[in-house]
């Protein structure tokens, strides 16, 4: 299976969702990175959650992780840039992108399998323990790994379409080799020494310091927003969304290091 014909499929896919489903397109440009399962990813114990999965526990003949990113537009960013409160149109993002991160998945693995290769997929999201805060199968963690991204101090992944947008995974018995597309070994400017800090100051709840980040903080706002703001009322239960520290900021939309 060739690269480009993978990213060409993501591409048209994620492009024909709005018409084939009836949602509104909150969506740029998709990006995908393939990468060996190999002894890189058993790091995800030590990096992610100590009870995480590796890529031979969804498949035991995985060889290939494939990971996607789903970059919002930049309107819907906008919008959700306007005061402390998560707008609708953001929440109703989450779910939607939730839905088509799902239906990709199982289209990827459509495609590899006609090709004749089994493959691993885990859900979009709510894959985690509620003590920890830490997925079992982390998206971010893979990409990372598998070079789609790095980590800002936000703790979301910065790709080379920034950081605002949403990430999928699964494993596969192709091997697809490596195609990263990160280009520098850090996205973030305050982690590269830089003047920035503008997640610390987005973030209502505080969660984010110069010291890092509480997750625990964080989720607790997130779900308060779901119970208490009337914007999501109509959206599902699970619903736990903010996305200040995504919002308008210097990585929102791209890799803000690449080129300095």
């Amino acid at each position: 299976m060739d690269i480009a014909k993978l990213r060409d499929f993501v591409e048209s896919f994620v492009a024909a969702h709005p018409s084939r489903t009836g949602v509104r397109n909150w969506w740029r440009r998709p990006l995908l990175v393939t990468a060996r399962a190999d002894d890189r990813f058993l790091a995800l114990p030590r990096i992610a959650a100590d009870d995480h999965l590796l890529p031979a526990d969804l498949l035991a003949t995985a060889r290939s992780v494939v990971v996607f990113f789903l970059p919002f537009t930049k309107e819907l960013v906008k919008e959700n840039s306007k005061g402390p409160e998560p707008c609708h149109n953001w929440g109703l993002a989450y779910v939607q992108t939730n839905d088509l991160i799902g239906r990709l998945g199982l289209a990827l693995a459509g495609l590899l399998e006609g090709e004749g290769y089994n493959n691993g997929l885990t859900p979009a999201t709510h894959n985690f323990d509620e003590i920890k805060l830490m997925a079992r199968w982390s998206h971010k963690h893979l990409a990372h790994l598998a070079g789609l991204g790095r980590f800002g101090h936000n703790s979301t992944l910065i790709t080379p379409s920034g950081c605002a947008g949403r990430l999928g995974s699964l494993v596969t018995e192709a091997d697809l080799g490596d195609h990263p597309l990160i280009e520098t070994d850090e996205a973030c400017l305050l982690k590269t020494g830089k003047e920035c800090g503008q997640c610390i100051q987005a973030c209502p709840p505080a969660a984010l310091t110069e010291a890092g980040f509480d997750r625990r903080v964080c989720w607790n706002h997130l779900n308060h927003n779901r119970a208490t703001l009337a914007q999501l009322a109509d959206l599902p239960e699970d619903t736990d969304v903010c996305g200040k520290c995504q919002a308008l900021l210097p990585c929102s939309f791209k890799n803000p290091v690449a080129g300095l």
